[in-house]
């Protein structure tokens, strides 16, 4: 089955056609959704988390790390096992995967249980993104470039929106909610894509190819550096684990040796070295996605800690956040097609230094809906760069990389999102207070500084 239209169908078969490429879609979209909105709803249930395991901040703060740290190694490794095994066979495992989590949550009764339901989760959805553009890009061939956009604004808008829907359907059956309302999602999209989804043939491989397909030393090394160096920073304000930040450094320098010499490398770094601009386009991407999940797990602490408003009102108050992103996203998308990137780039960077100088110096005086314009100004900065620099990455990658760059660039976004988790369990530690919050900002001024200074460097794209 290809989604190309032909001229000579009678107007009957083109609405079947328009029907069927439109359920094609939508059994992509409903799971691709999936892993930015468990990445960011998570975030309202911290506090519910912490009062029933009776954990400090972070402590709790594992179930986000644990779930980035999955994500960021798991996006590229399903990219590289549809492209063996299949993308629709691929797909549809991811999907059972996460089944897991969904209907075990409500019945576990250990934090650590809670970590592995994350982890778990964290495979499943990462299976969804990646096999899903793959097959868009192998099936669909009318109007393709759209199809590809509806998907990557699903991936990333979905991000926004999951600290307002985890406030609502926590605030109904408690934090055990956000695994279980994951279900309706996974059966609209499994059985969309049971039936929807063509059949695929793909020869058989030994163990041994699979393994250098996937640089299985790579991927454990790149692992190693993440967990032990993510330990090491979360026990700075406790009793500093040296050791581990020794192993991590170690790991780190062995993983840049052995992916500089893999020609089938986990993280291709020669491309990085050679392509600068694709370089750039990541790093301001790890930079964005600091920012953004720093705000969507701060702002929801502050707002339930120390303002003690409900969690209905707080996932209302954070809908702004998302709302504005939301609005903006297609007026983006329309901007850089017609001027490049450079511009909106630039544009949102602005948005998230003022964003963020408010924050500092004004949020934390004002009344509850007095908040609201900063939080529109901030949604707005993360809209505008969110989008073009998805569109300087495709610009910046050679054709023949589209793909290995786009799973790069989901990495870019938990590596991002890793870093914010360390830097609100560092900071925020045992409580959660206005003097936190403003030296929370002071961090993101410094953000959105170096948001700025590298979206000069993108000015060609």
């Amino acid at each position: 089955m290809a989604f190309a239209i032909n001229p000579f169908l009678s107007e009957r078969d083109r609405q079947i056609f328009r029907r069927e490429r439109r359920l094609f879609l939508i059994a992509v979209s409903s799971g691709t959704l999936l892993n930015p909105l468990n990445s960011s709803m998570i975030s309202m249930a911290l506090h519910g988390i912490q009062e029933t395991f009776h954990l400090t901040f972070a402590a709790a703060s594992w179930v986000i790390s644990a779930f980035y740290l999955a994500s960021a190694i798991g996006q590229p490794v399903m990219g590289r096992l549809g492209d063996v095994f299949g993308r629709k066979a691929v797909f549809l495992t991811g999907l059972l995967i996460a089944f897991i989590p969904a209907i075990t949550a409500p019945i576990i009764s250990s934090f650590a249980a809670l970590v592995i339901l994350r982890i778990i989760q964290a495979i499943g959805t990462s299976a969804i993104y990646p096999s899903g553009m793959g097959l868009v890009r192998a099936h669909i061939h009318y109007k393709q470039g759209y199809a590809l956009a509806v998907i990557s604004i699903f991936s990333s808008v979905t991000v926004a929106l999951g600290p307002t829907v985890g406030g609502f359907v926590i605030a109904l059956g408690d934090w055990p909610a956000i695994f279980m309302i994951n279900i309706p999602f996974l059966l609209v999209s499994f059985l969309l894509a049971w039936f929807m989804f063509p059949k695929e043939t793909h020869e058989r491989h030994s163990l041994r190819e699979v393994a250098h397909f996937l640089d299985i030393p790579g991927i454990l090394l790149f692992a190693a550096t993440l967990i032990t160096l993510l330990i090491f920073v979360l026990s700075l304000k406790a009793e500093p684990q040296y050791v581990m930040g020794l192993v991590g450094v170690v790991t780190l320098l062995l993983f840049i040796r052995h992916e500089w010499k893999t020609e089938a490398a986990f993280i291709p770094l020669r491309m990085f070295y050679e392509n600068r601009l694709l370089t750039y386009v990541n790093f301001t991407f790890v930079l964005l996605n600091i920012y953004n999940y720093v705000l969507l797990f701060g702002v929801p602490v502050y707002l339930q800690d120390h303002l003690h408003l409900s969690l209905s009102m707080s996932g209302l108050l954070m809908l702004f956040i998302a709302g504005s992103g939301i609005v903006v996203t297609p007026i983006t998308g329309r901007w850089t097609d017609k001027v490049g990137a450079a511009p909106a780039l630039m544009l949102g960077a602005g948005f998230m230094l003022t964003g963020a100088v408010l924050l500092a110096f004004v949020f934390t005086k004002l009344p509850v809906y007095g908040t609201i314009p900063v939080l529109l100004l901030l949604g707005m900065g993360y809209g505008f760069q969110n989008i073009s620099l998805q569109s300087a990455m495709l610009k910046a990658a050679p054709p023949e990389q589209t793909g290995v760059a786009s799973g790069l660039f989901q990495t870019a976004r938990y590596i991002g999102a890793i870093f914010a988790s360390v830097l609100l369990g560092s900071l925020f530690g045992q409580e959660v207070t206005a003097s936190h919050m403003r030296m929370l900002s002071i961090i993101l001024i410094g953000l959105a500084f170096a948001s700025i200074w590298m979206s000069r460097k993108l000015r060609h794209l």
